[in-house]
């Protein structure tokens, strides 16, 4: 079995109430049915690879098949982690700013092919000329052409935080949009958190609301997600969640939340979810199904297209795309990481099924402790 990826950098209308609460009951007798307890699984490799902390699940259609969570939320701690502790999910927040874009696009409030240039008219006497015909689609599939590294003023200044999310991520977009694109937009790919940036600000202006708020009110609440938010996952001063960890050599370091503990909320679209495991592969189950029938909030055809490689390449919006024998045909996935905790998720839409996993930590240890995880679980449940 493969599980490889590339490495990944680091990085509207309200829902209807009543959709929300109906969707939910579907759901709710089966998402908790008994699932198999995979501590005995994870622990081998949470101490094979030295990280503090392990958790993963699975989850075929609406059943819970498996889950577990191991080790310390930091390094040495005595607080041992549960399985409804959350973890940072870094660069998998692309799929769900993806999935945000696509409830906008069934609601008509924008399109896949709305342009910069579209949104931002006030921008029109000091944005590049080259950003205006840039689309949405194209920023969401890493072909808008923007820089895969922000510009380094513009990230310190991103990282003083001054200001709402919201206002550090114009004044961050803006910036972005003053210079030209880092390669001609739509000609290669080329993977950055600044362009799901930009596409975050494109959907808050549609909508008149944070980014934050969209995906509170719009996403979250039908992937069965009530307690994700964003940011570093414990409480600053607490141990109530894991920490995150840096590496000094081949020691980790516990990073205590806050500020430092994440990145800037000017990138907020690209990378700073964080959910219990639960969650993670609630909404990773949801794409998987989604894709063969839809779901009562999102069409079939959505899922379609944010499934579909663009430009003959293996990323679609969102999701990497690779064939796999034990998907039954295209197995989707994502890694993430803010620098101090990993997470990765693969699904397989021919088998209705889903896998998750996470540390907190961004070691290459991290890395392959997630993907013998994920590889374990596959071979428990894929026939």
């Amino acid at each position: 079995m493969c599980f490889s990826r590339k490495p990944l950098r680091r990085g509207g209308a309200a829902l209807s109430l009543l959709v929300v609460f109906a969707f939910s009951a579907l759901q709710g007798n089966t998402l908790e049915a008994a699932p198999e307890d995979l501590n005995s699984v994870l622990e081998p490799l949470r101490t094979k690879h030295r990280v503090p902390a392990l958790a993963a699940a699975a989850m075929r259609g609406t059943d819970l098949l498996g889950a577990g969570a191991v080790g310390t939320r930091k390094i040495d701690g005595r607080e041992i982690v549960t399985i409804d502790d959350q973890w940072h999910i870094g660069s998998c927040t692309k799929s769900m700013t993806a999935t945000l874009a696509a409830m906008f696009v069934e609601q008509g409030q924008i399109k896949w092919q709305t342009t910069v240039g579209e949104i931002f008219t006030d921008l029109e006497d000091t944005m590049d000329p080259q950003w205006s015909a840039v689309t949405l689609e194209q920023l969401l599939s890493h072909r808008g052409g923007a820089p895969a590294e922000a510009p380094p003023n513009l990230w310190r200044n991103a990282a003083r935080q001054q200001g709402s999310p919201r206002d550090q991520r114009r004044e961050f977009v803006k910036g972005l949009l003053m210079r030209r694109p880092e390669s001609e937009p739509g000609a290669k790919y080329n993977y950055s958190n600044q362009g799901y940036a930009i596409a975050g600000v494109m959907l808050e202006r549609v909508s008149g609301q944070p980014w934050e708020k969209l995906m509170q009110t719009m996403l979250f609440p039908i992937a069965l997600m009530s307690d994700a938010g964003f940011g570093a996952p414990a409480t600053r001063g607490r141990t109530d969640h894991p920490w995150g960890h840096t590496a000094e050599g081949q020691k980790l370091v516990p990073v205590p939340p806050g500020p430092n503990a994440d990145n800037p909320p000017a990138i907020g679209p690209a990378g700073t979810v964080h959910c219990s495991i639960k969650e993670l592969v609630r909404y990773a189950a949801w794409h998987a199904r989604g894709e063969a029938r839809g779901t009562p909030t999102l069409k079939r055809e959505s899922f379609v297209k944010l499934h579909m490689p663009v430009a003959g390449g293996d990323y679609a919006l969102g999701w990497s795309v690779h064939p796999r024998g034990w998907a039954g045909g295209n197995a989707l996935s994502h890694a993430g990481s803010n620098t101090m905790f990993y997470a990765v998720i693969w699904i397989a839409p021919a088998k209705d099924i889903a896998f998750v996993a996470a540390t907190n930590c961004a070691t290459e240890g991290a890395t392959k402790a997630c993907d013998e995880a994920v590889a374990a679980m596959v071979t428990r449940w894929v026939k």
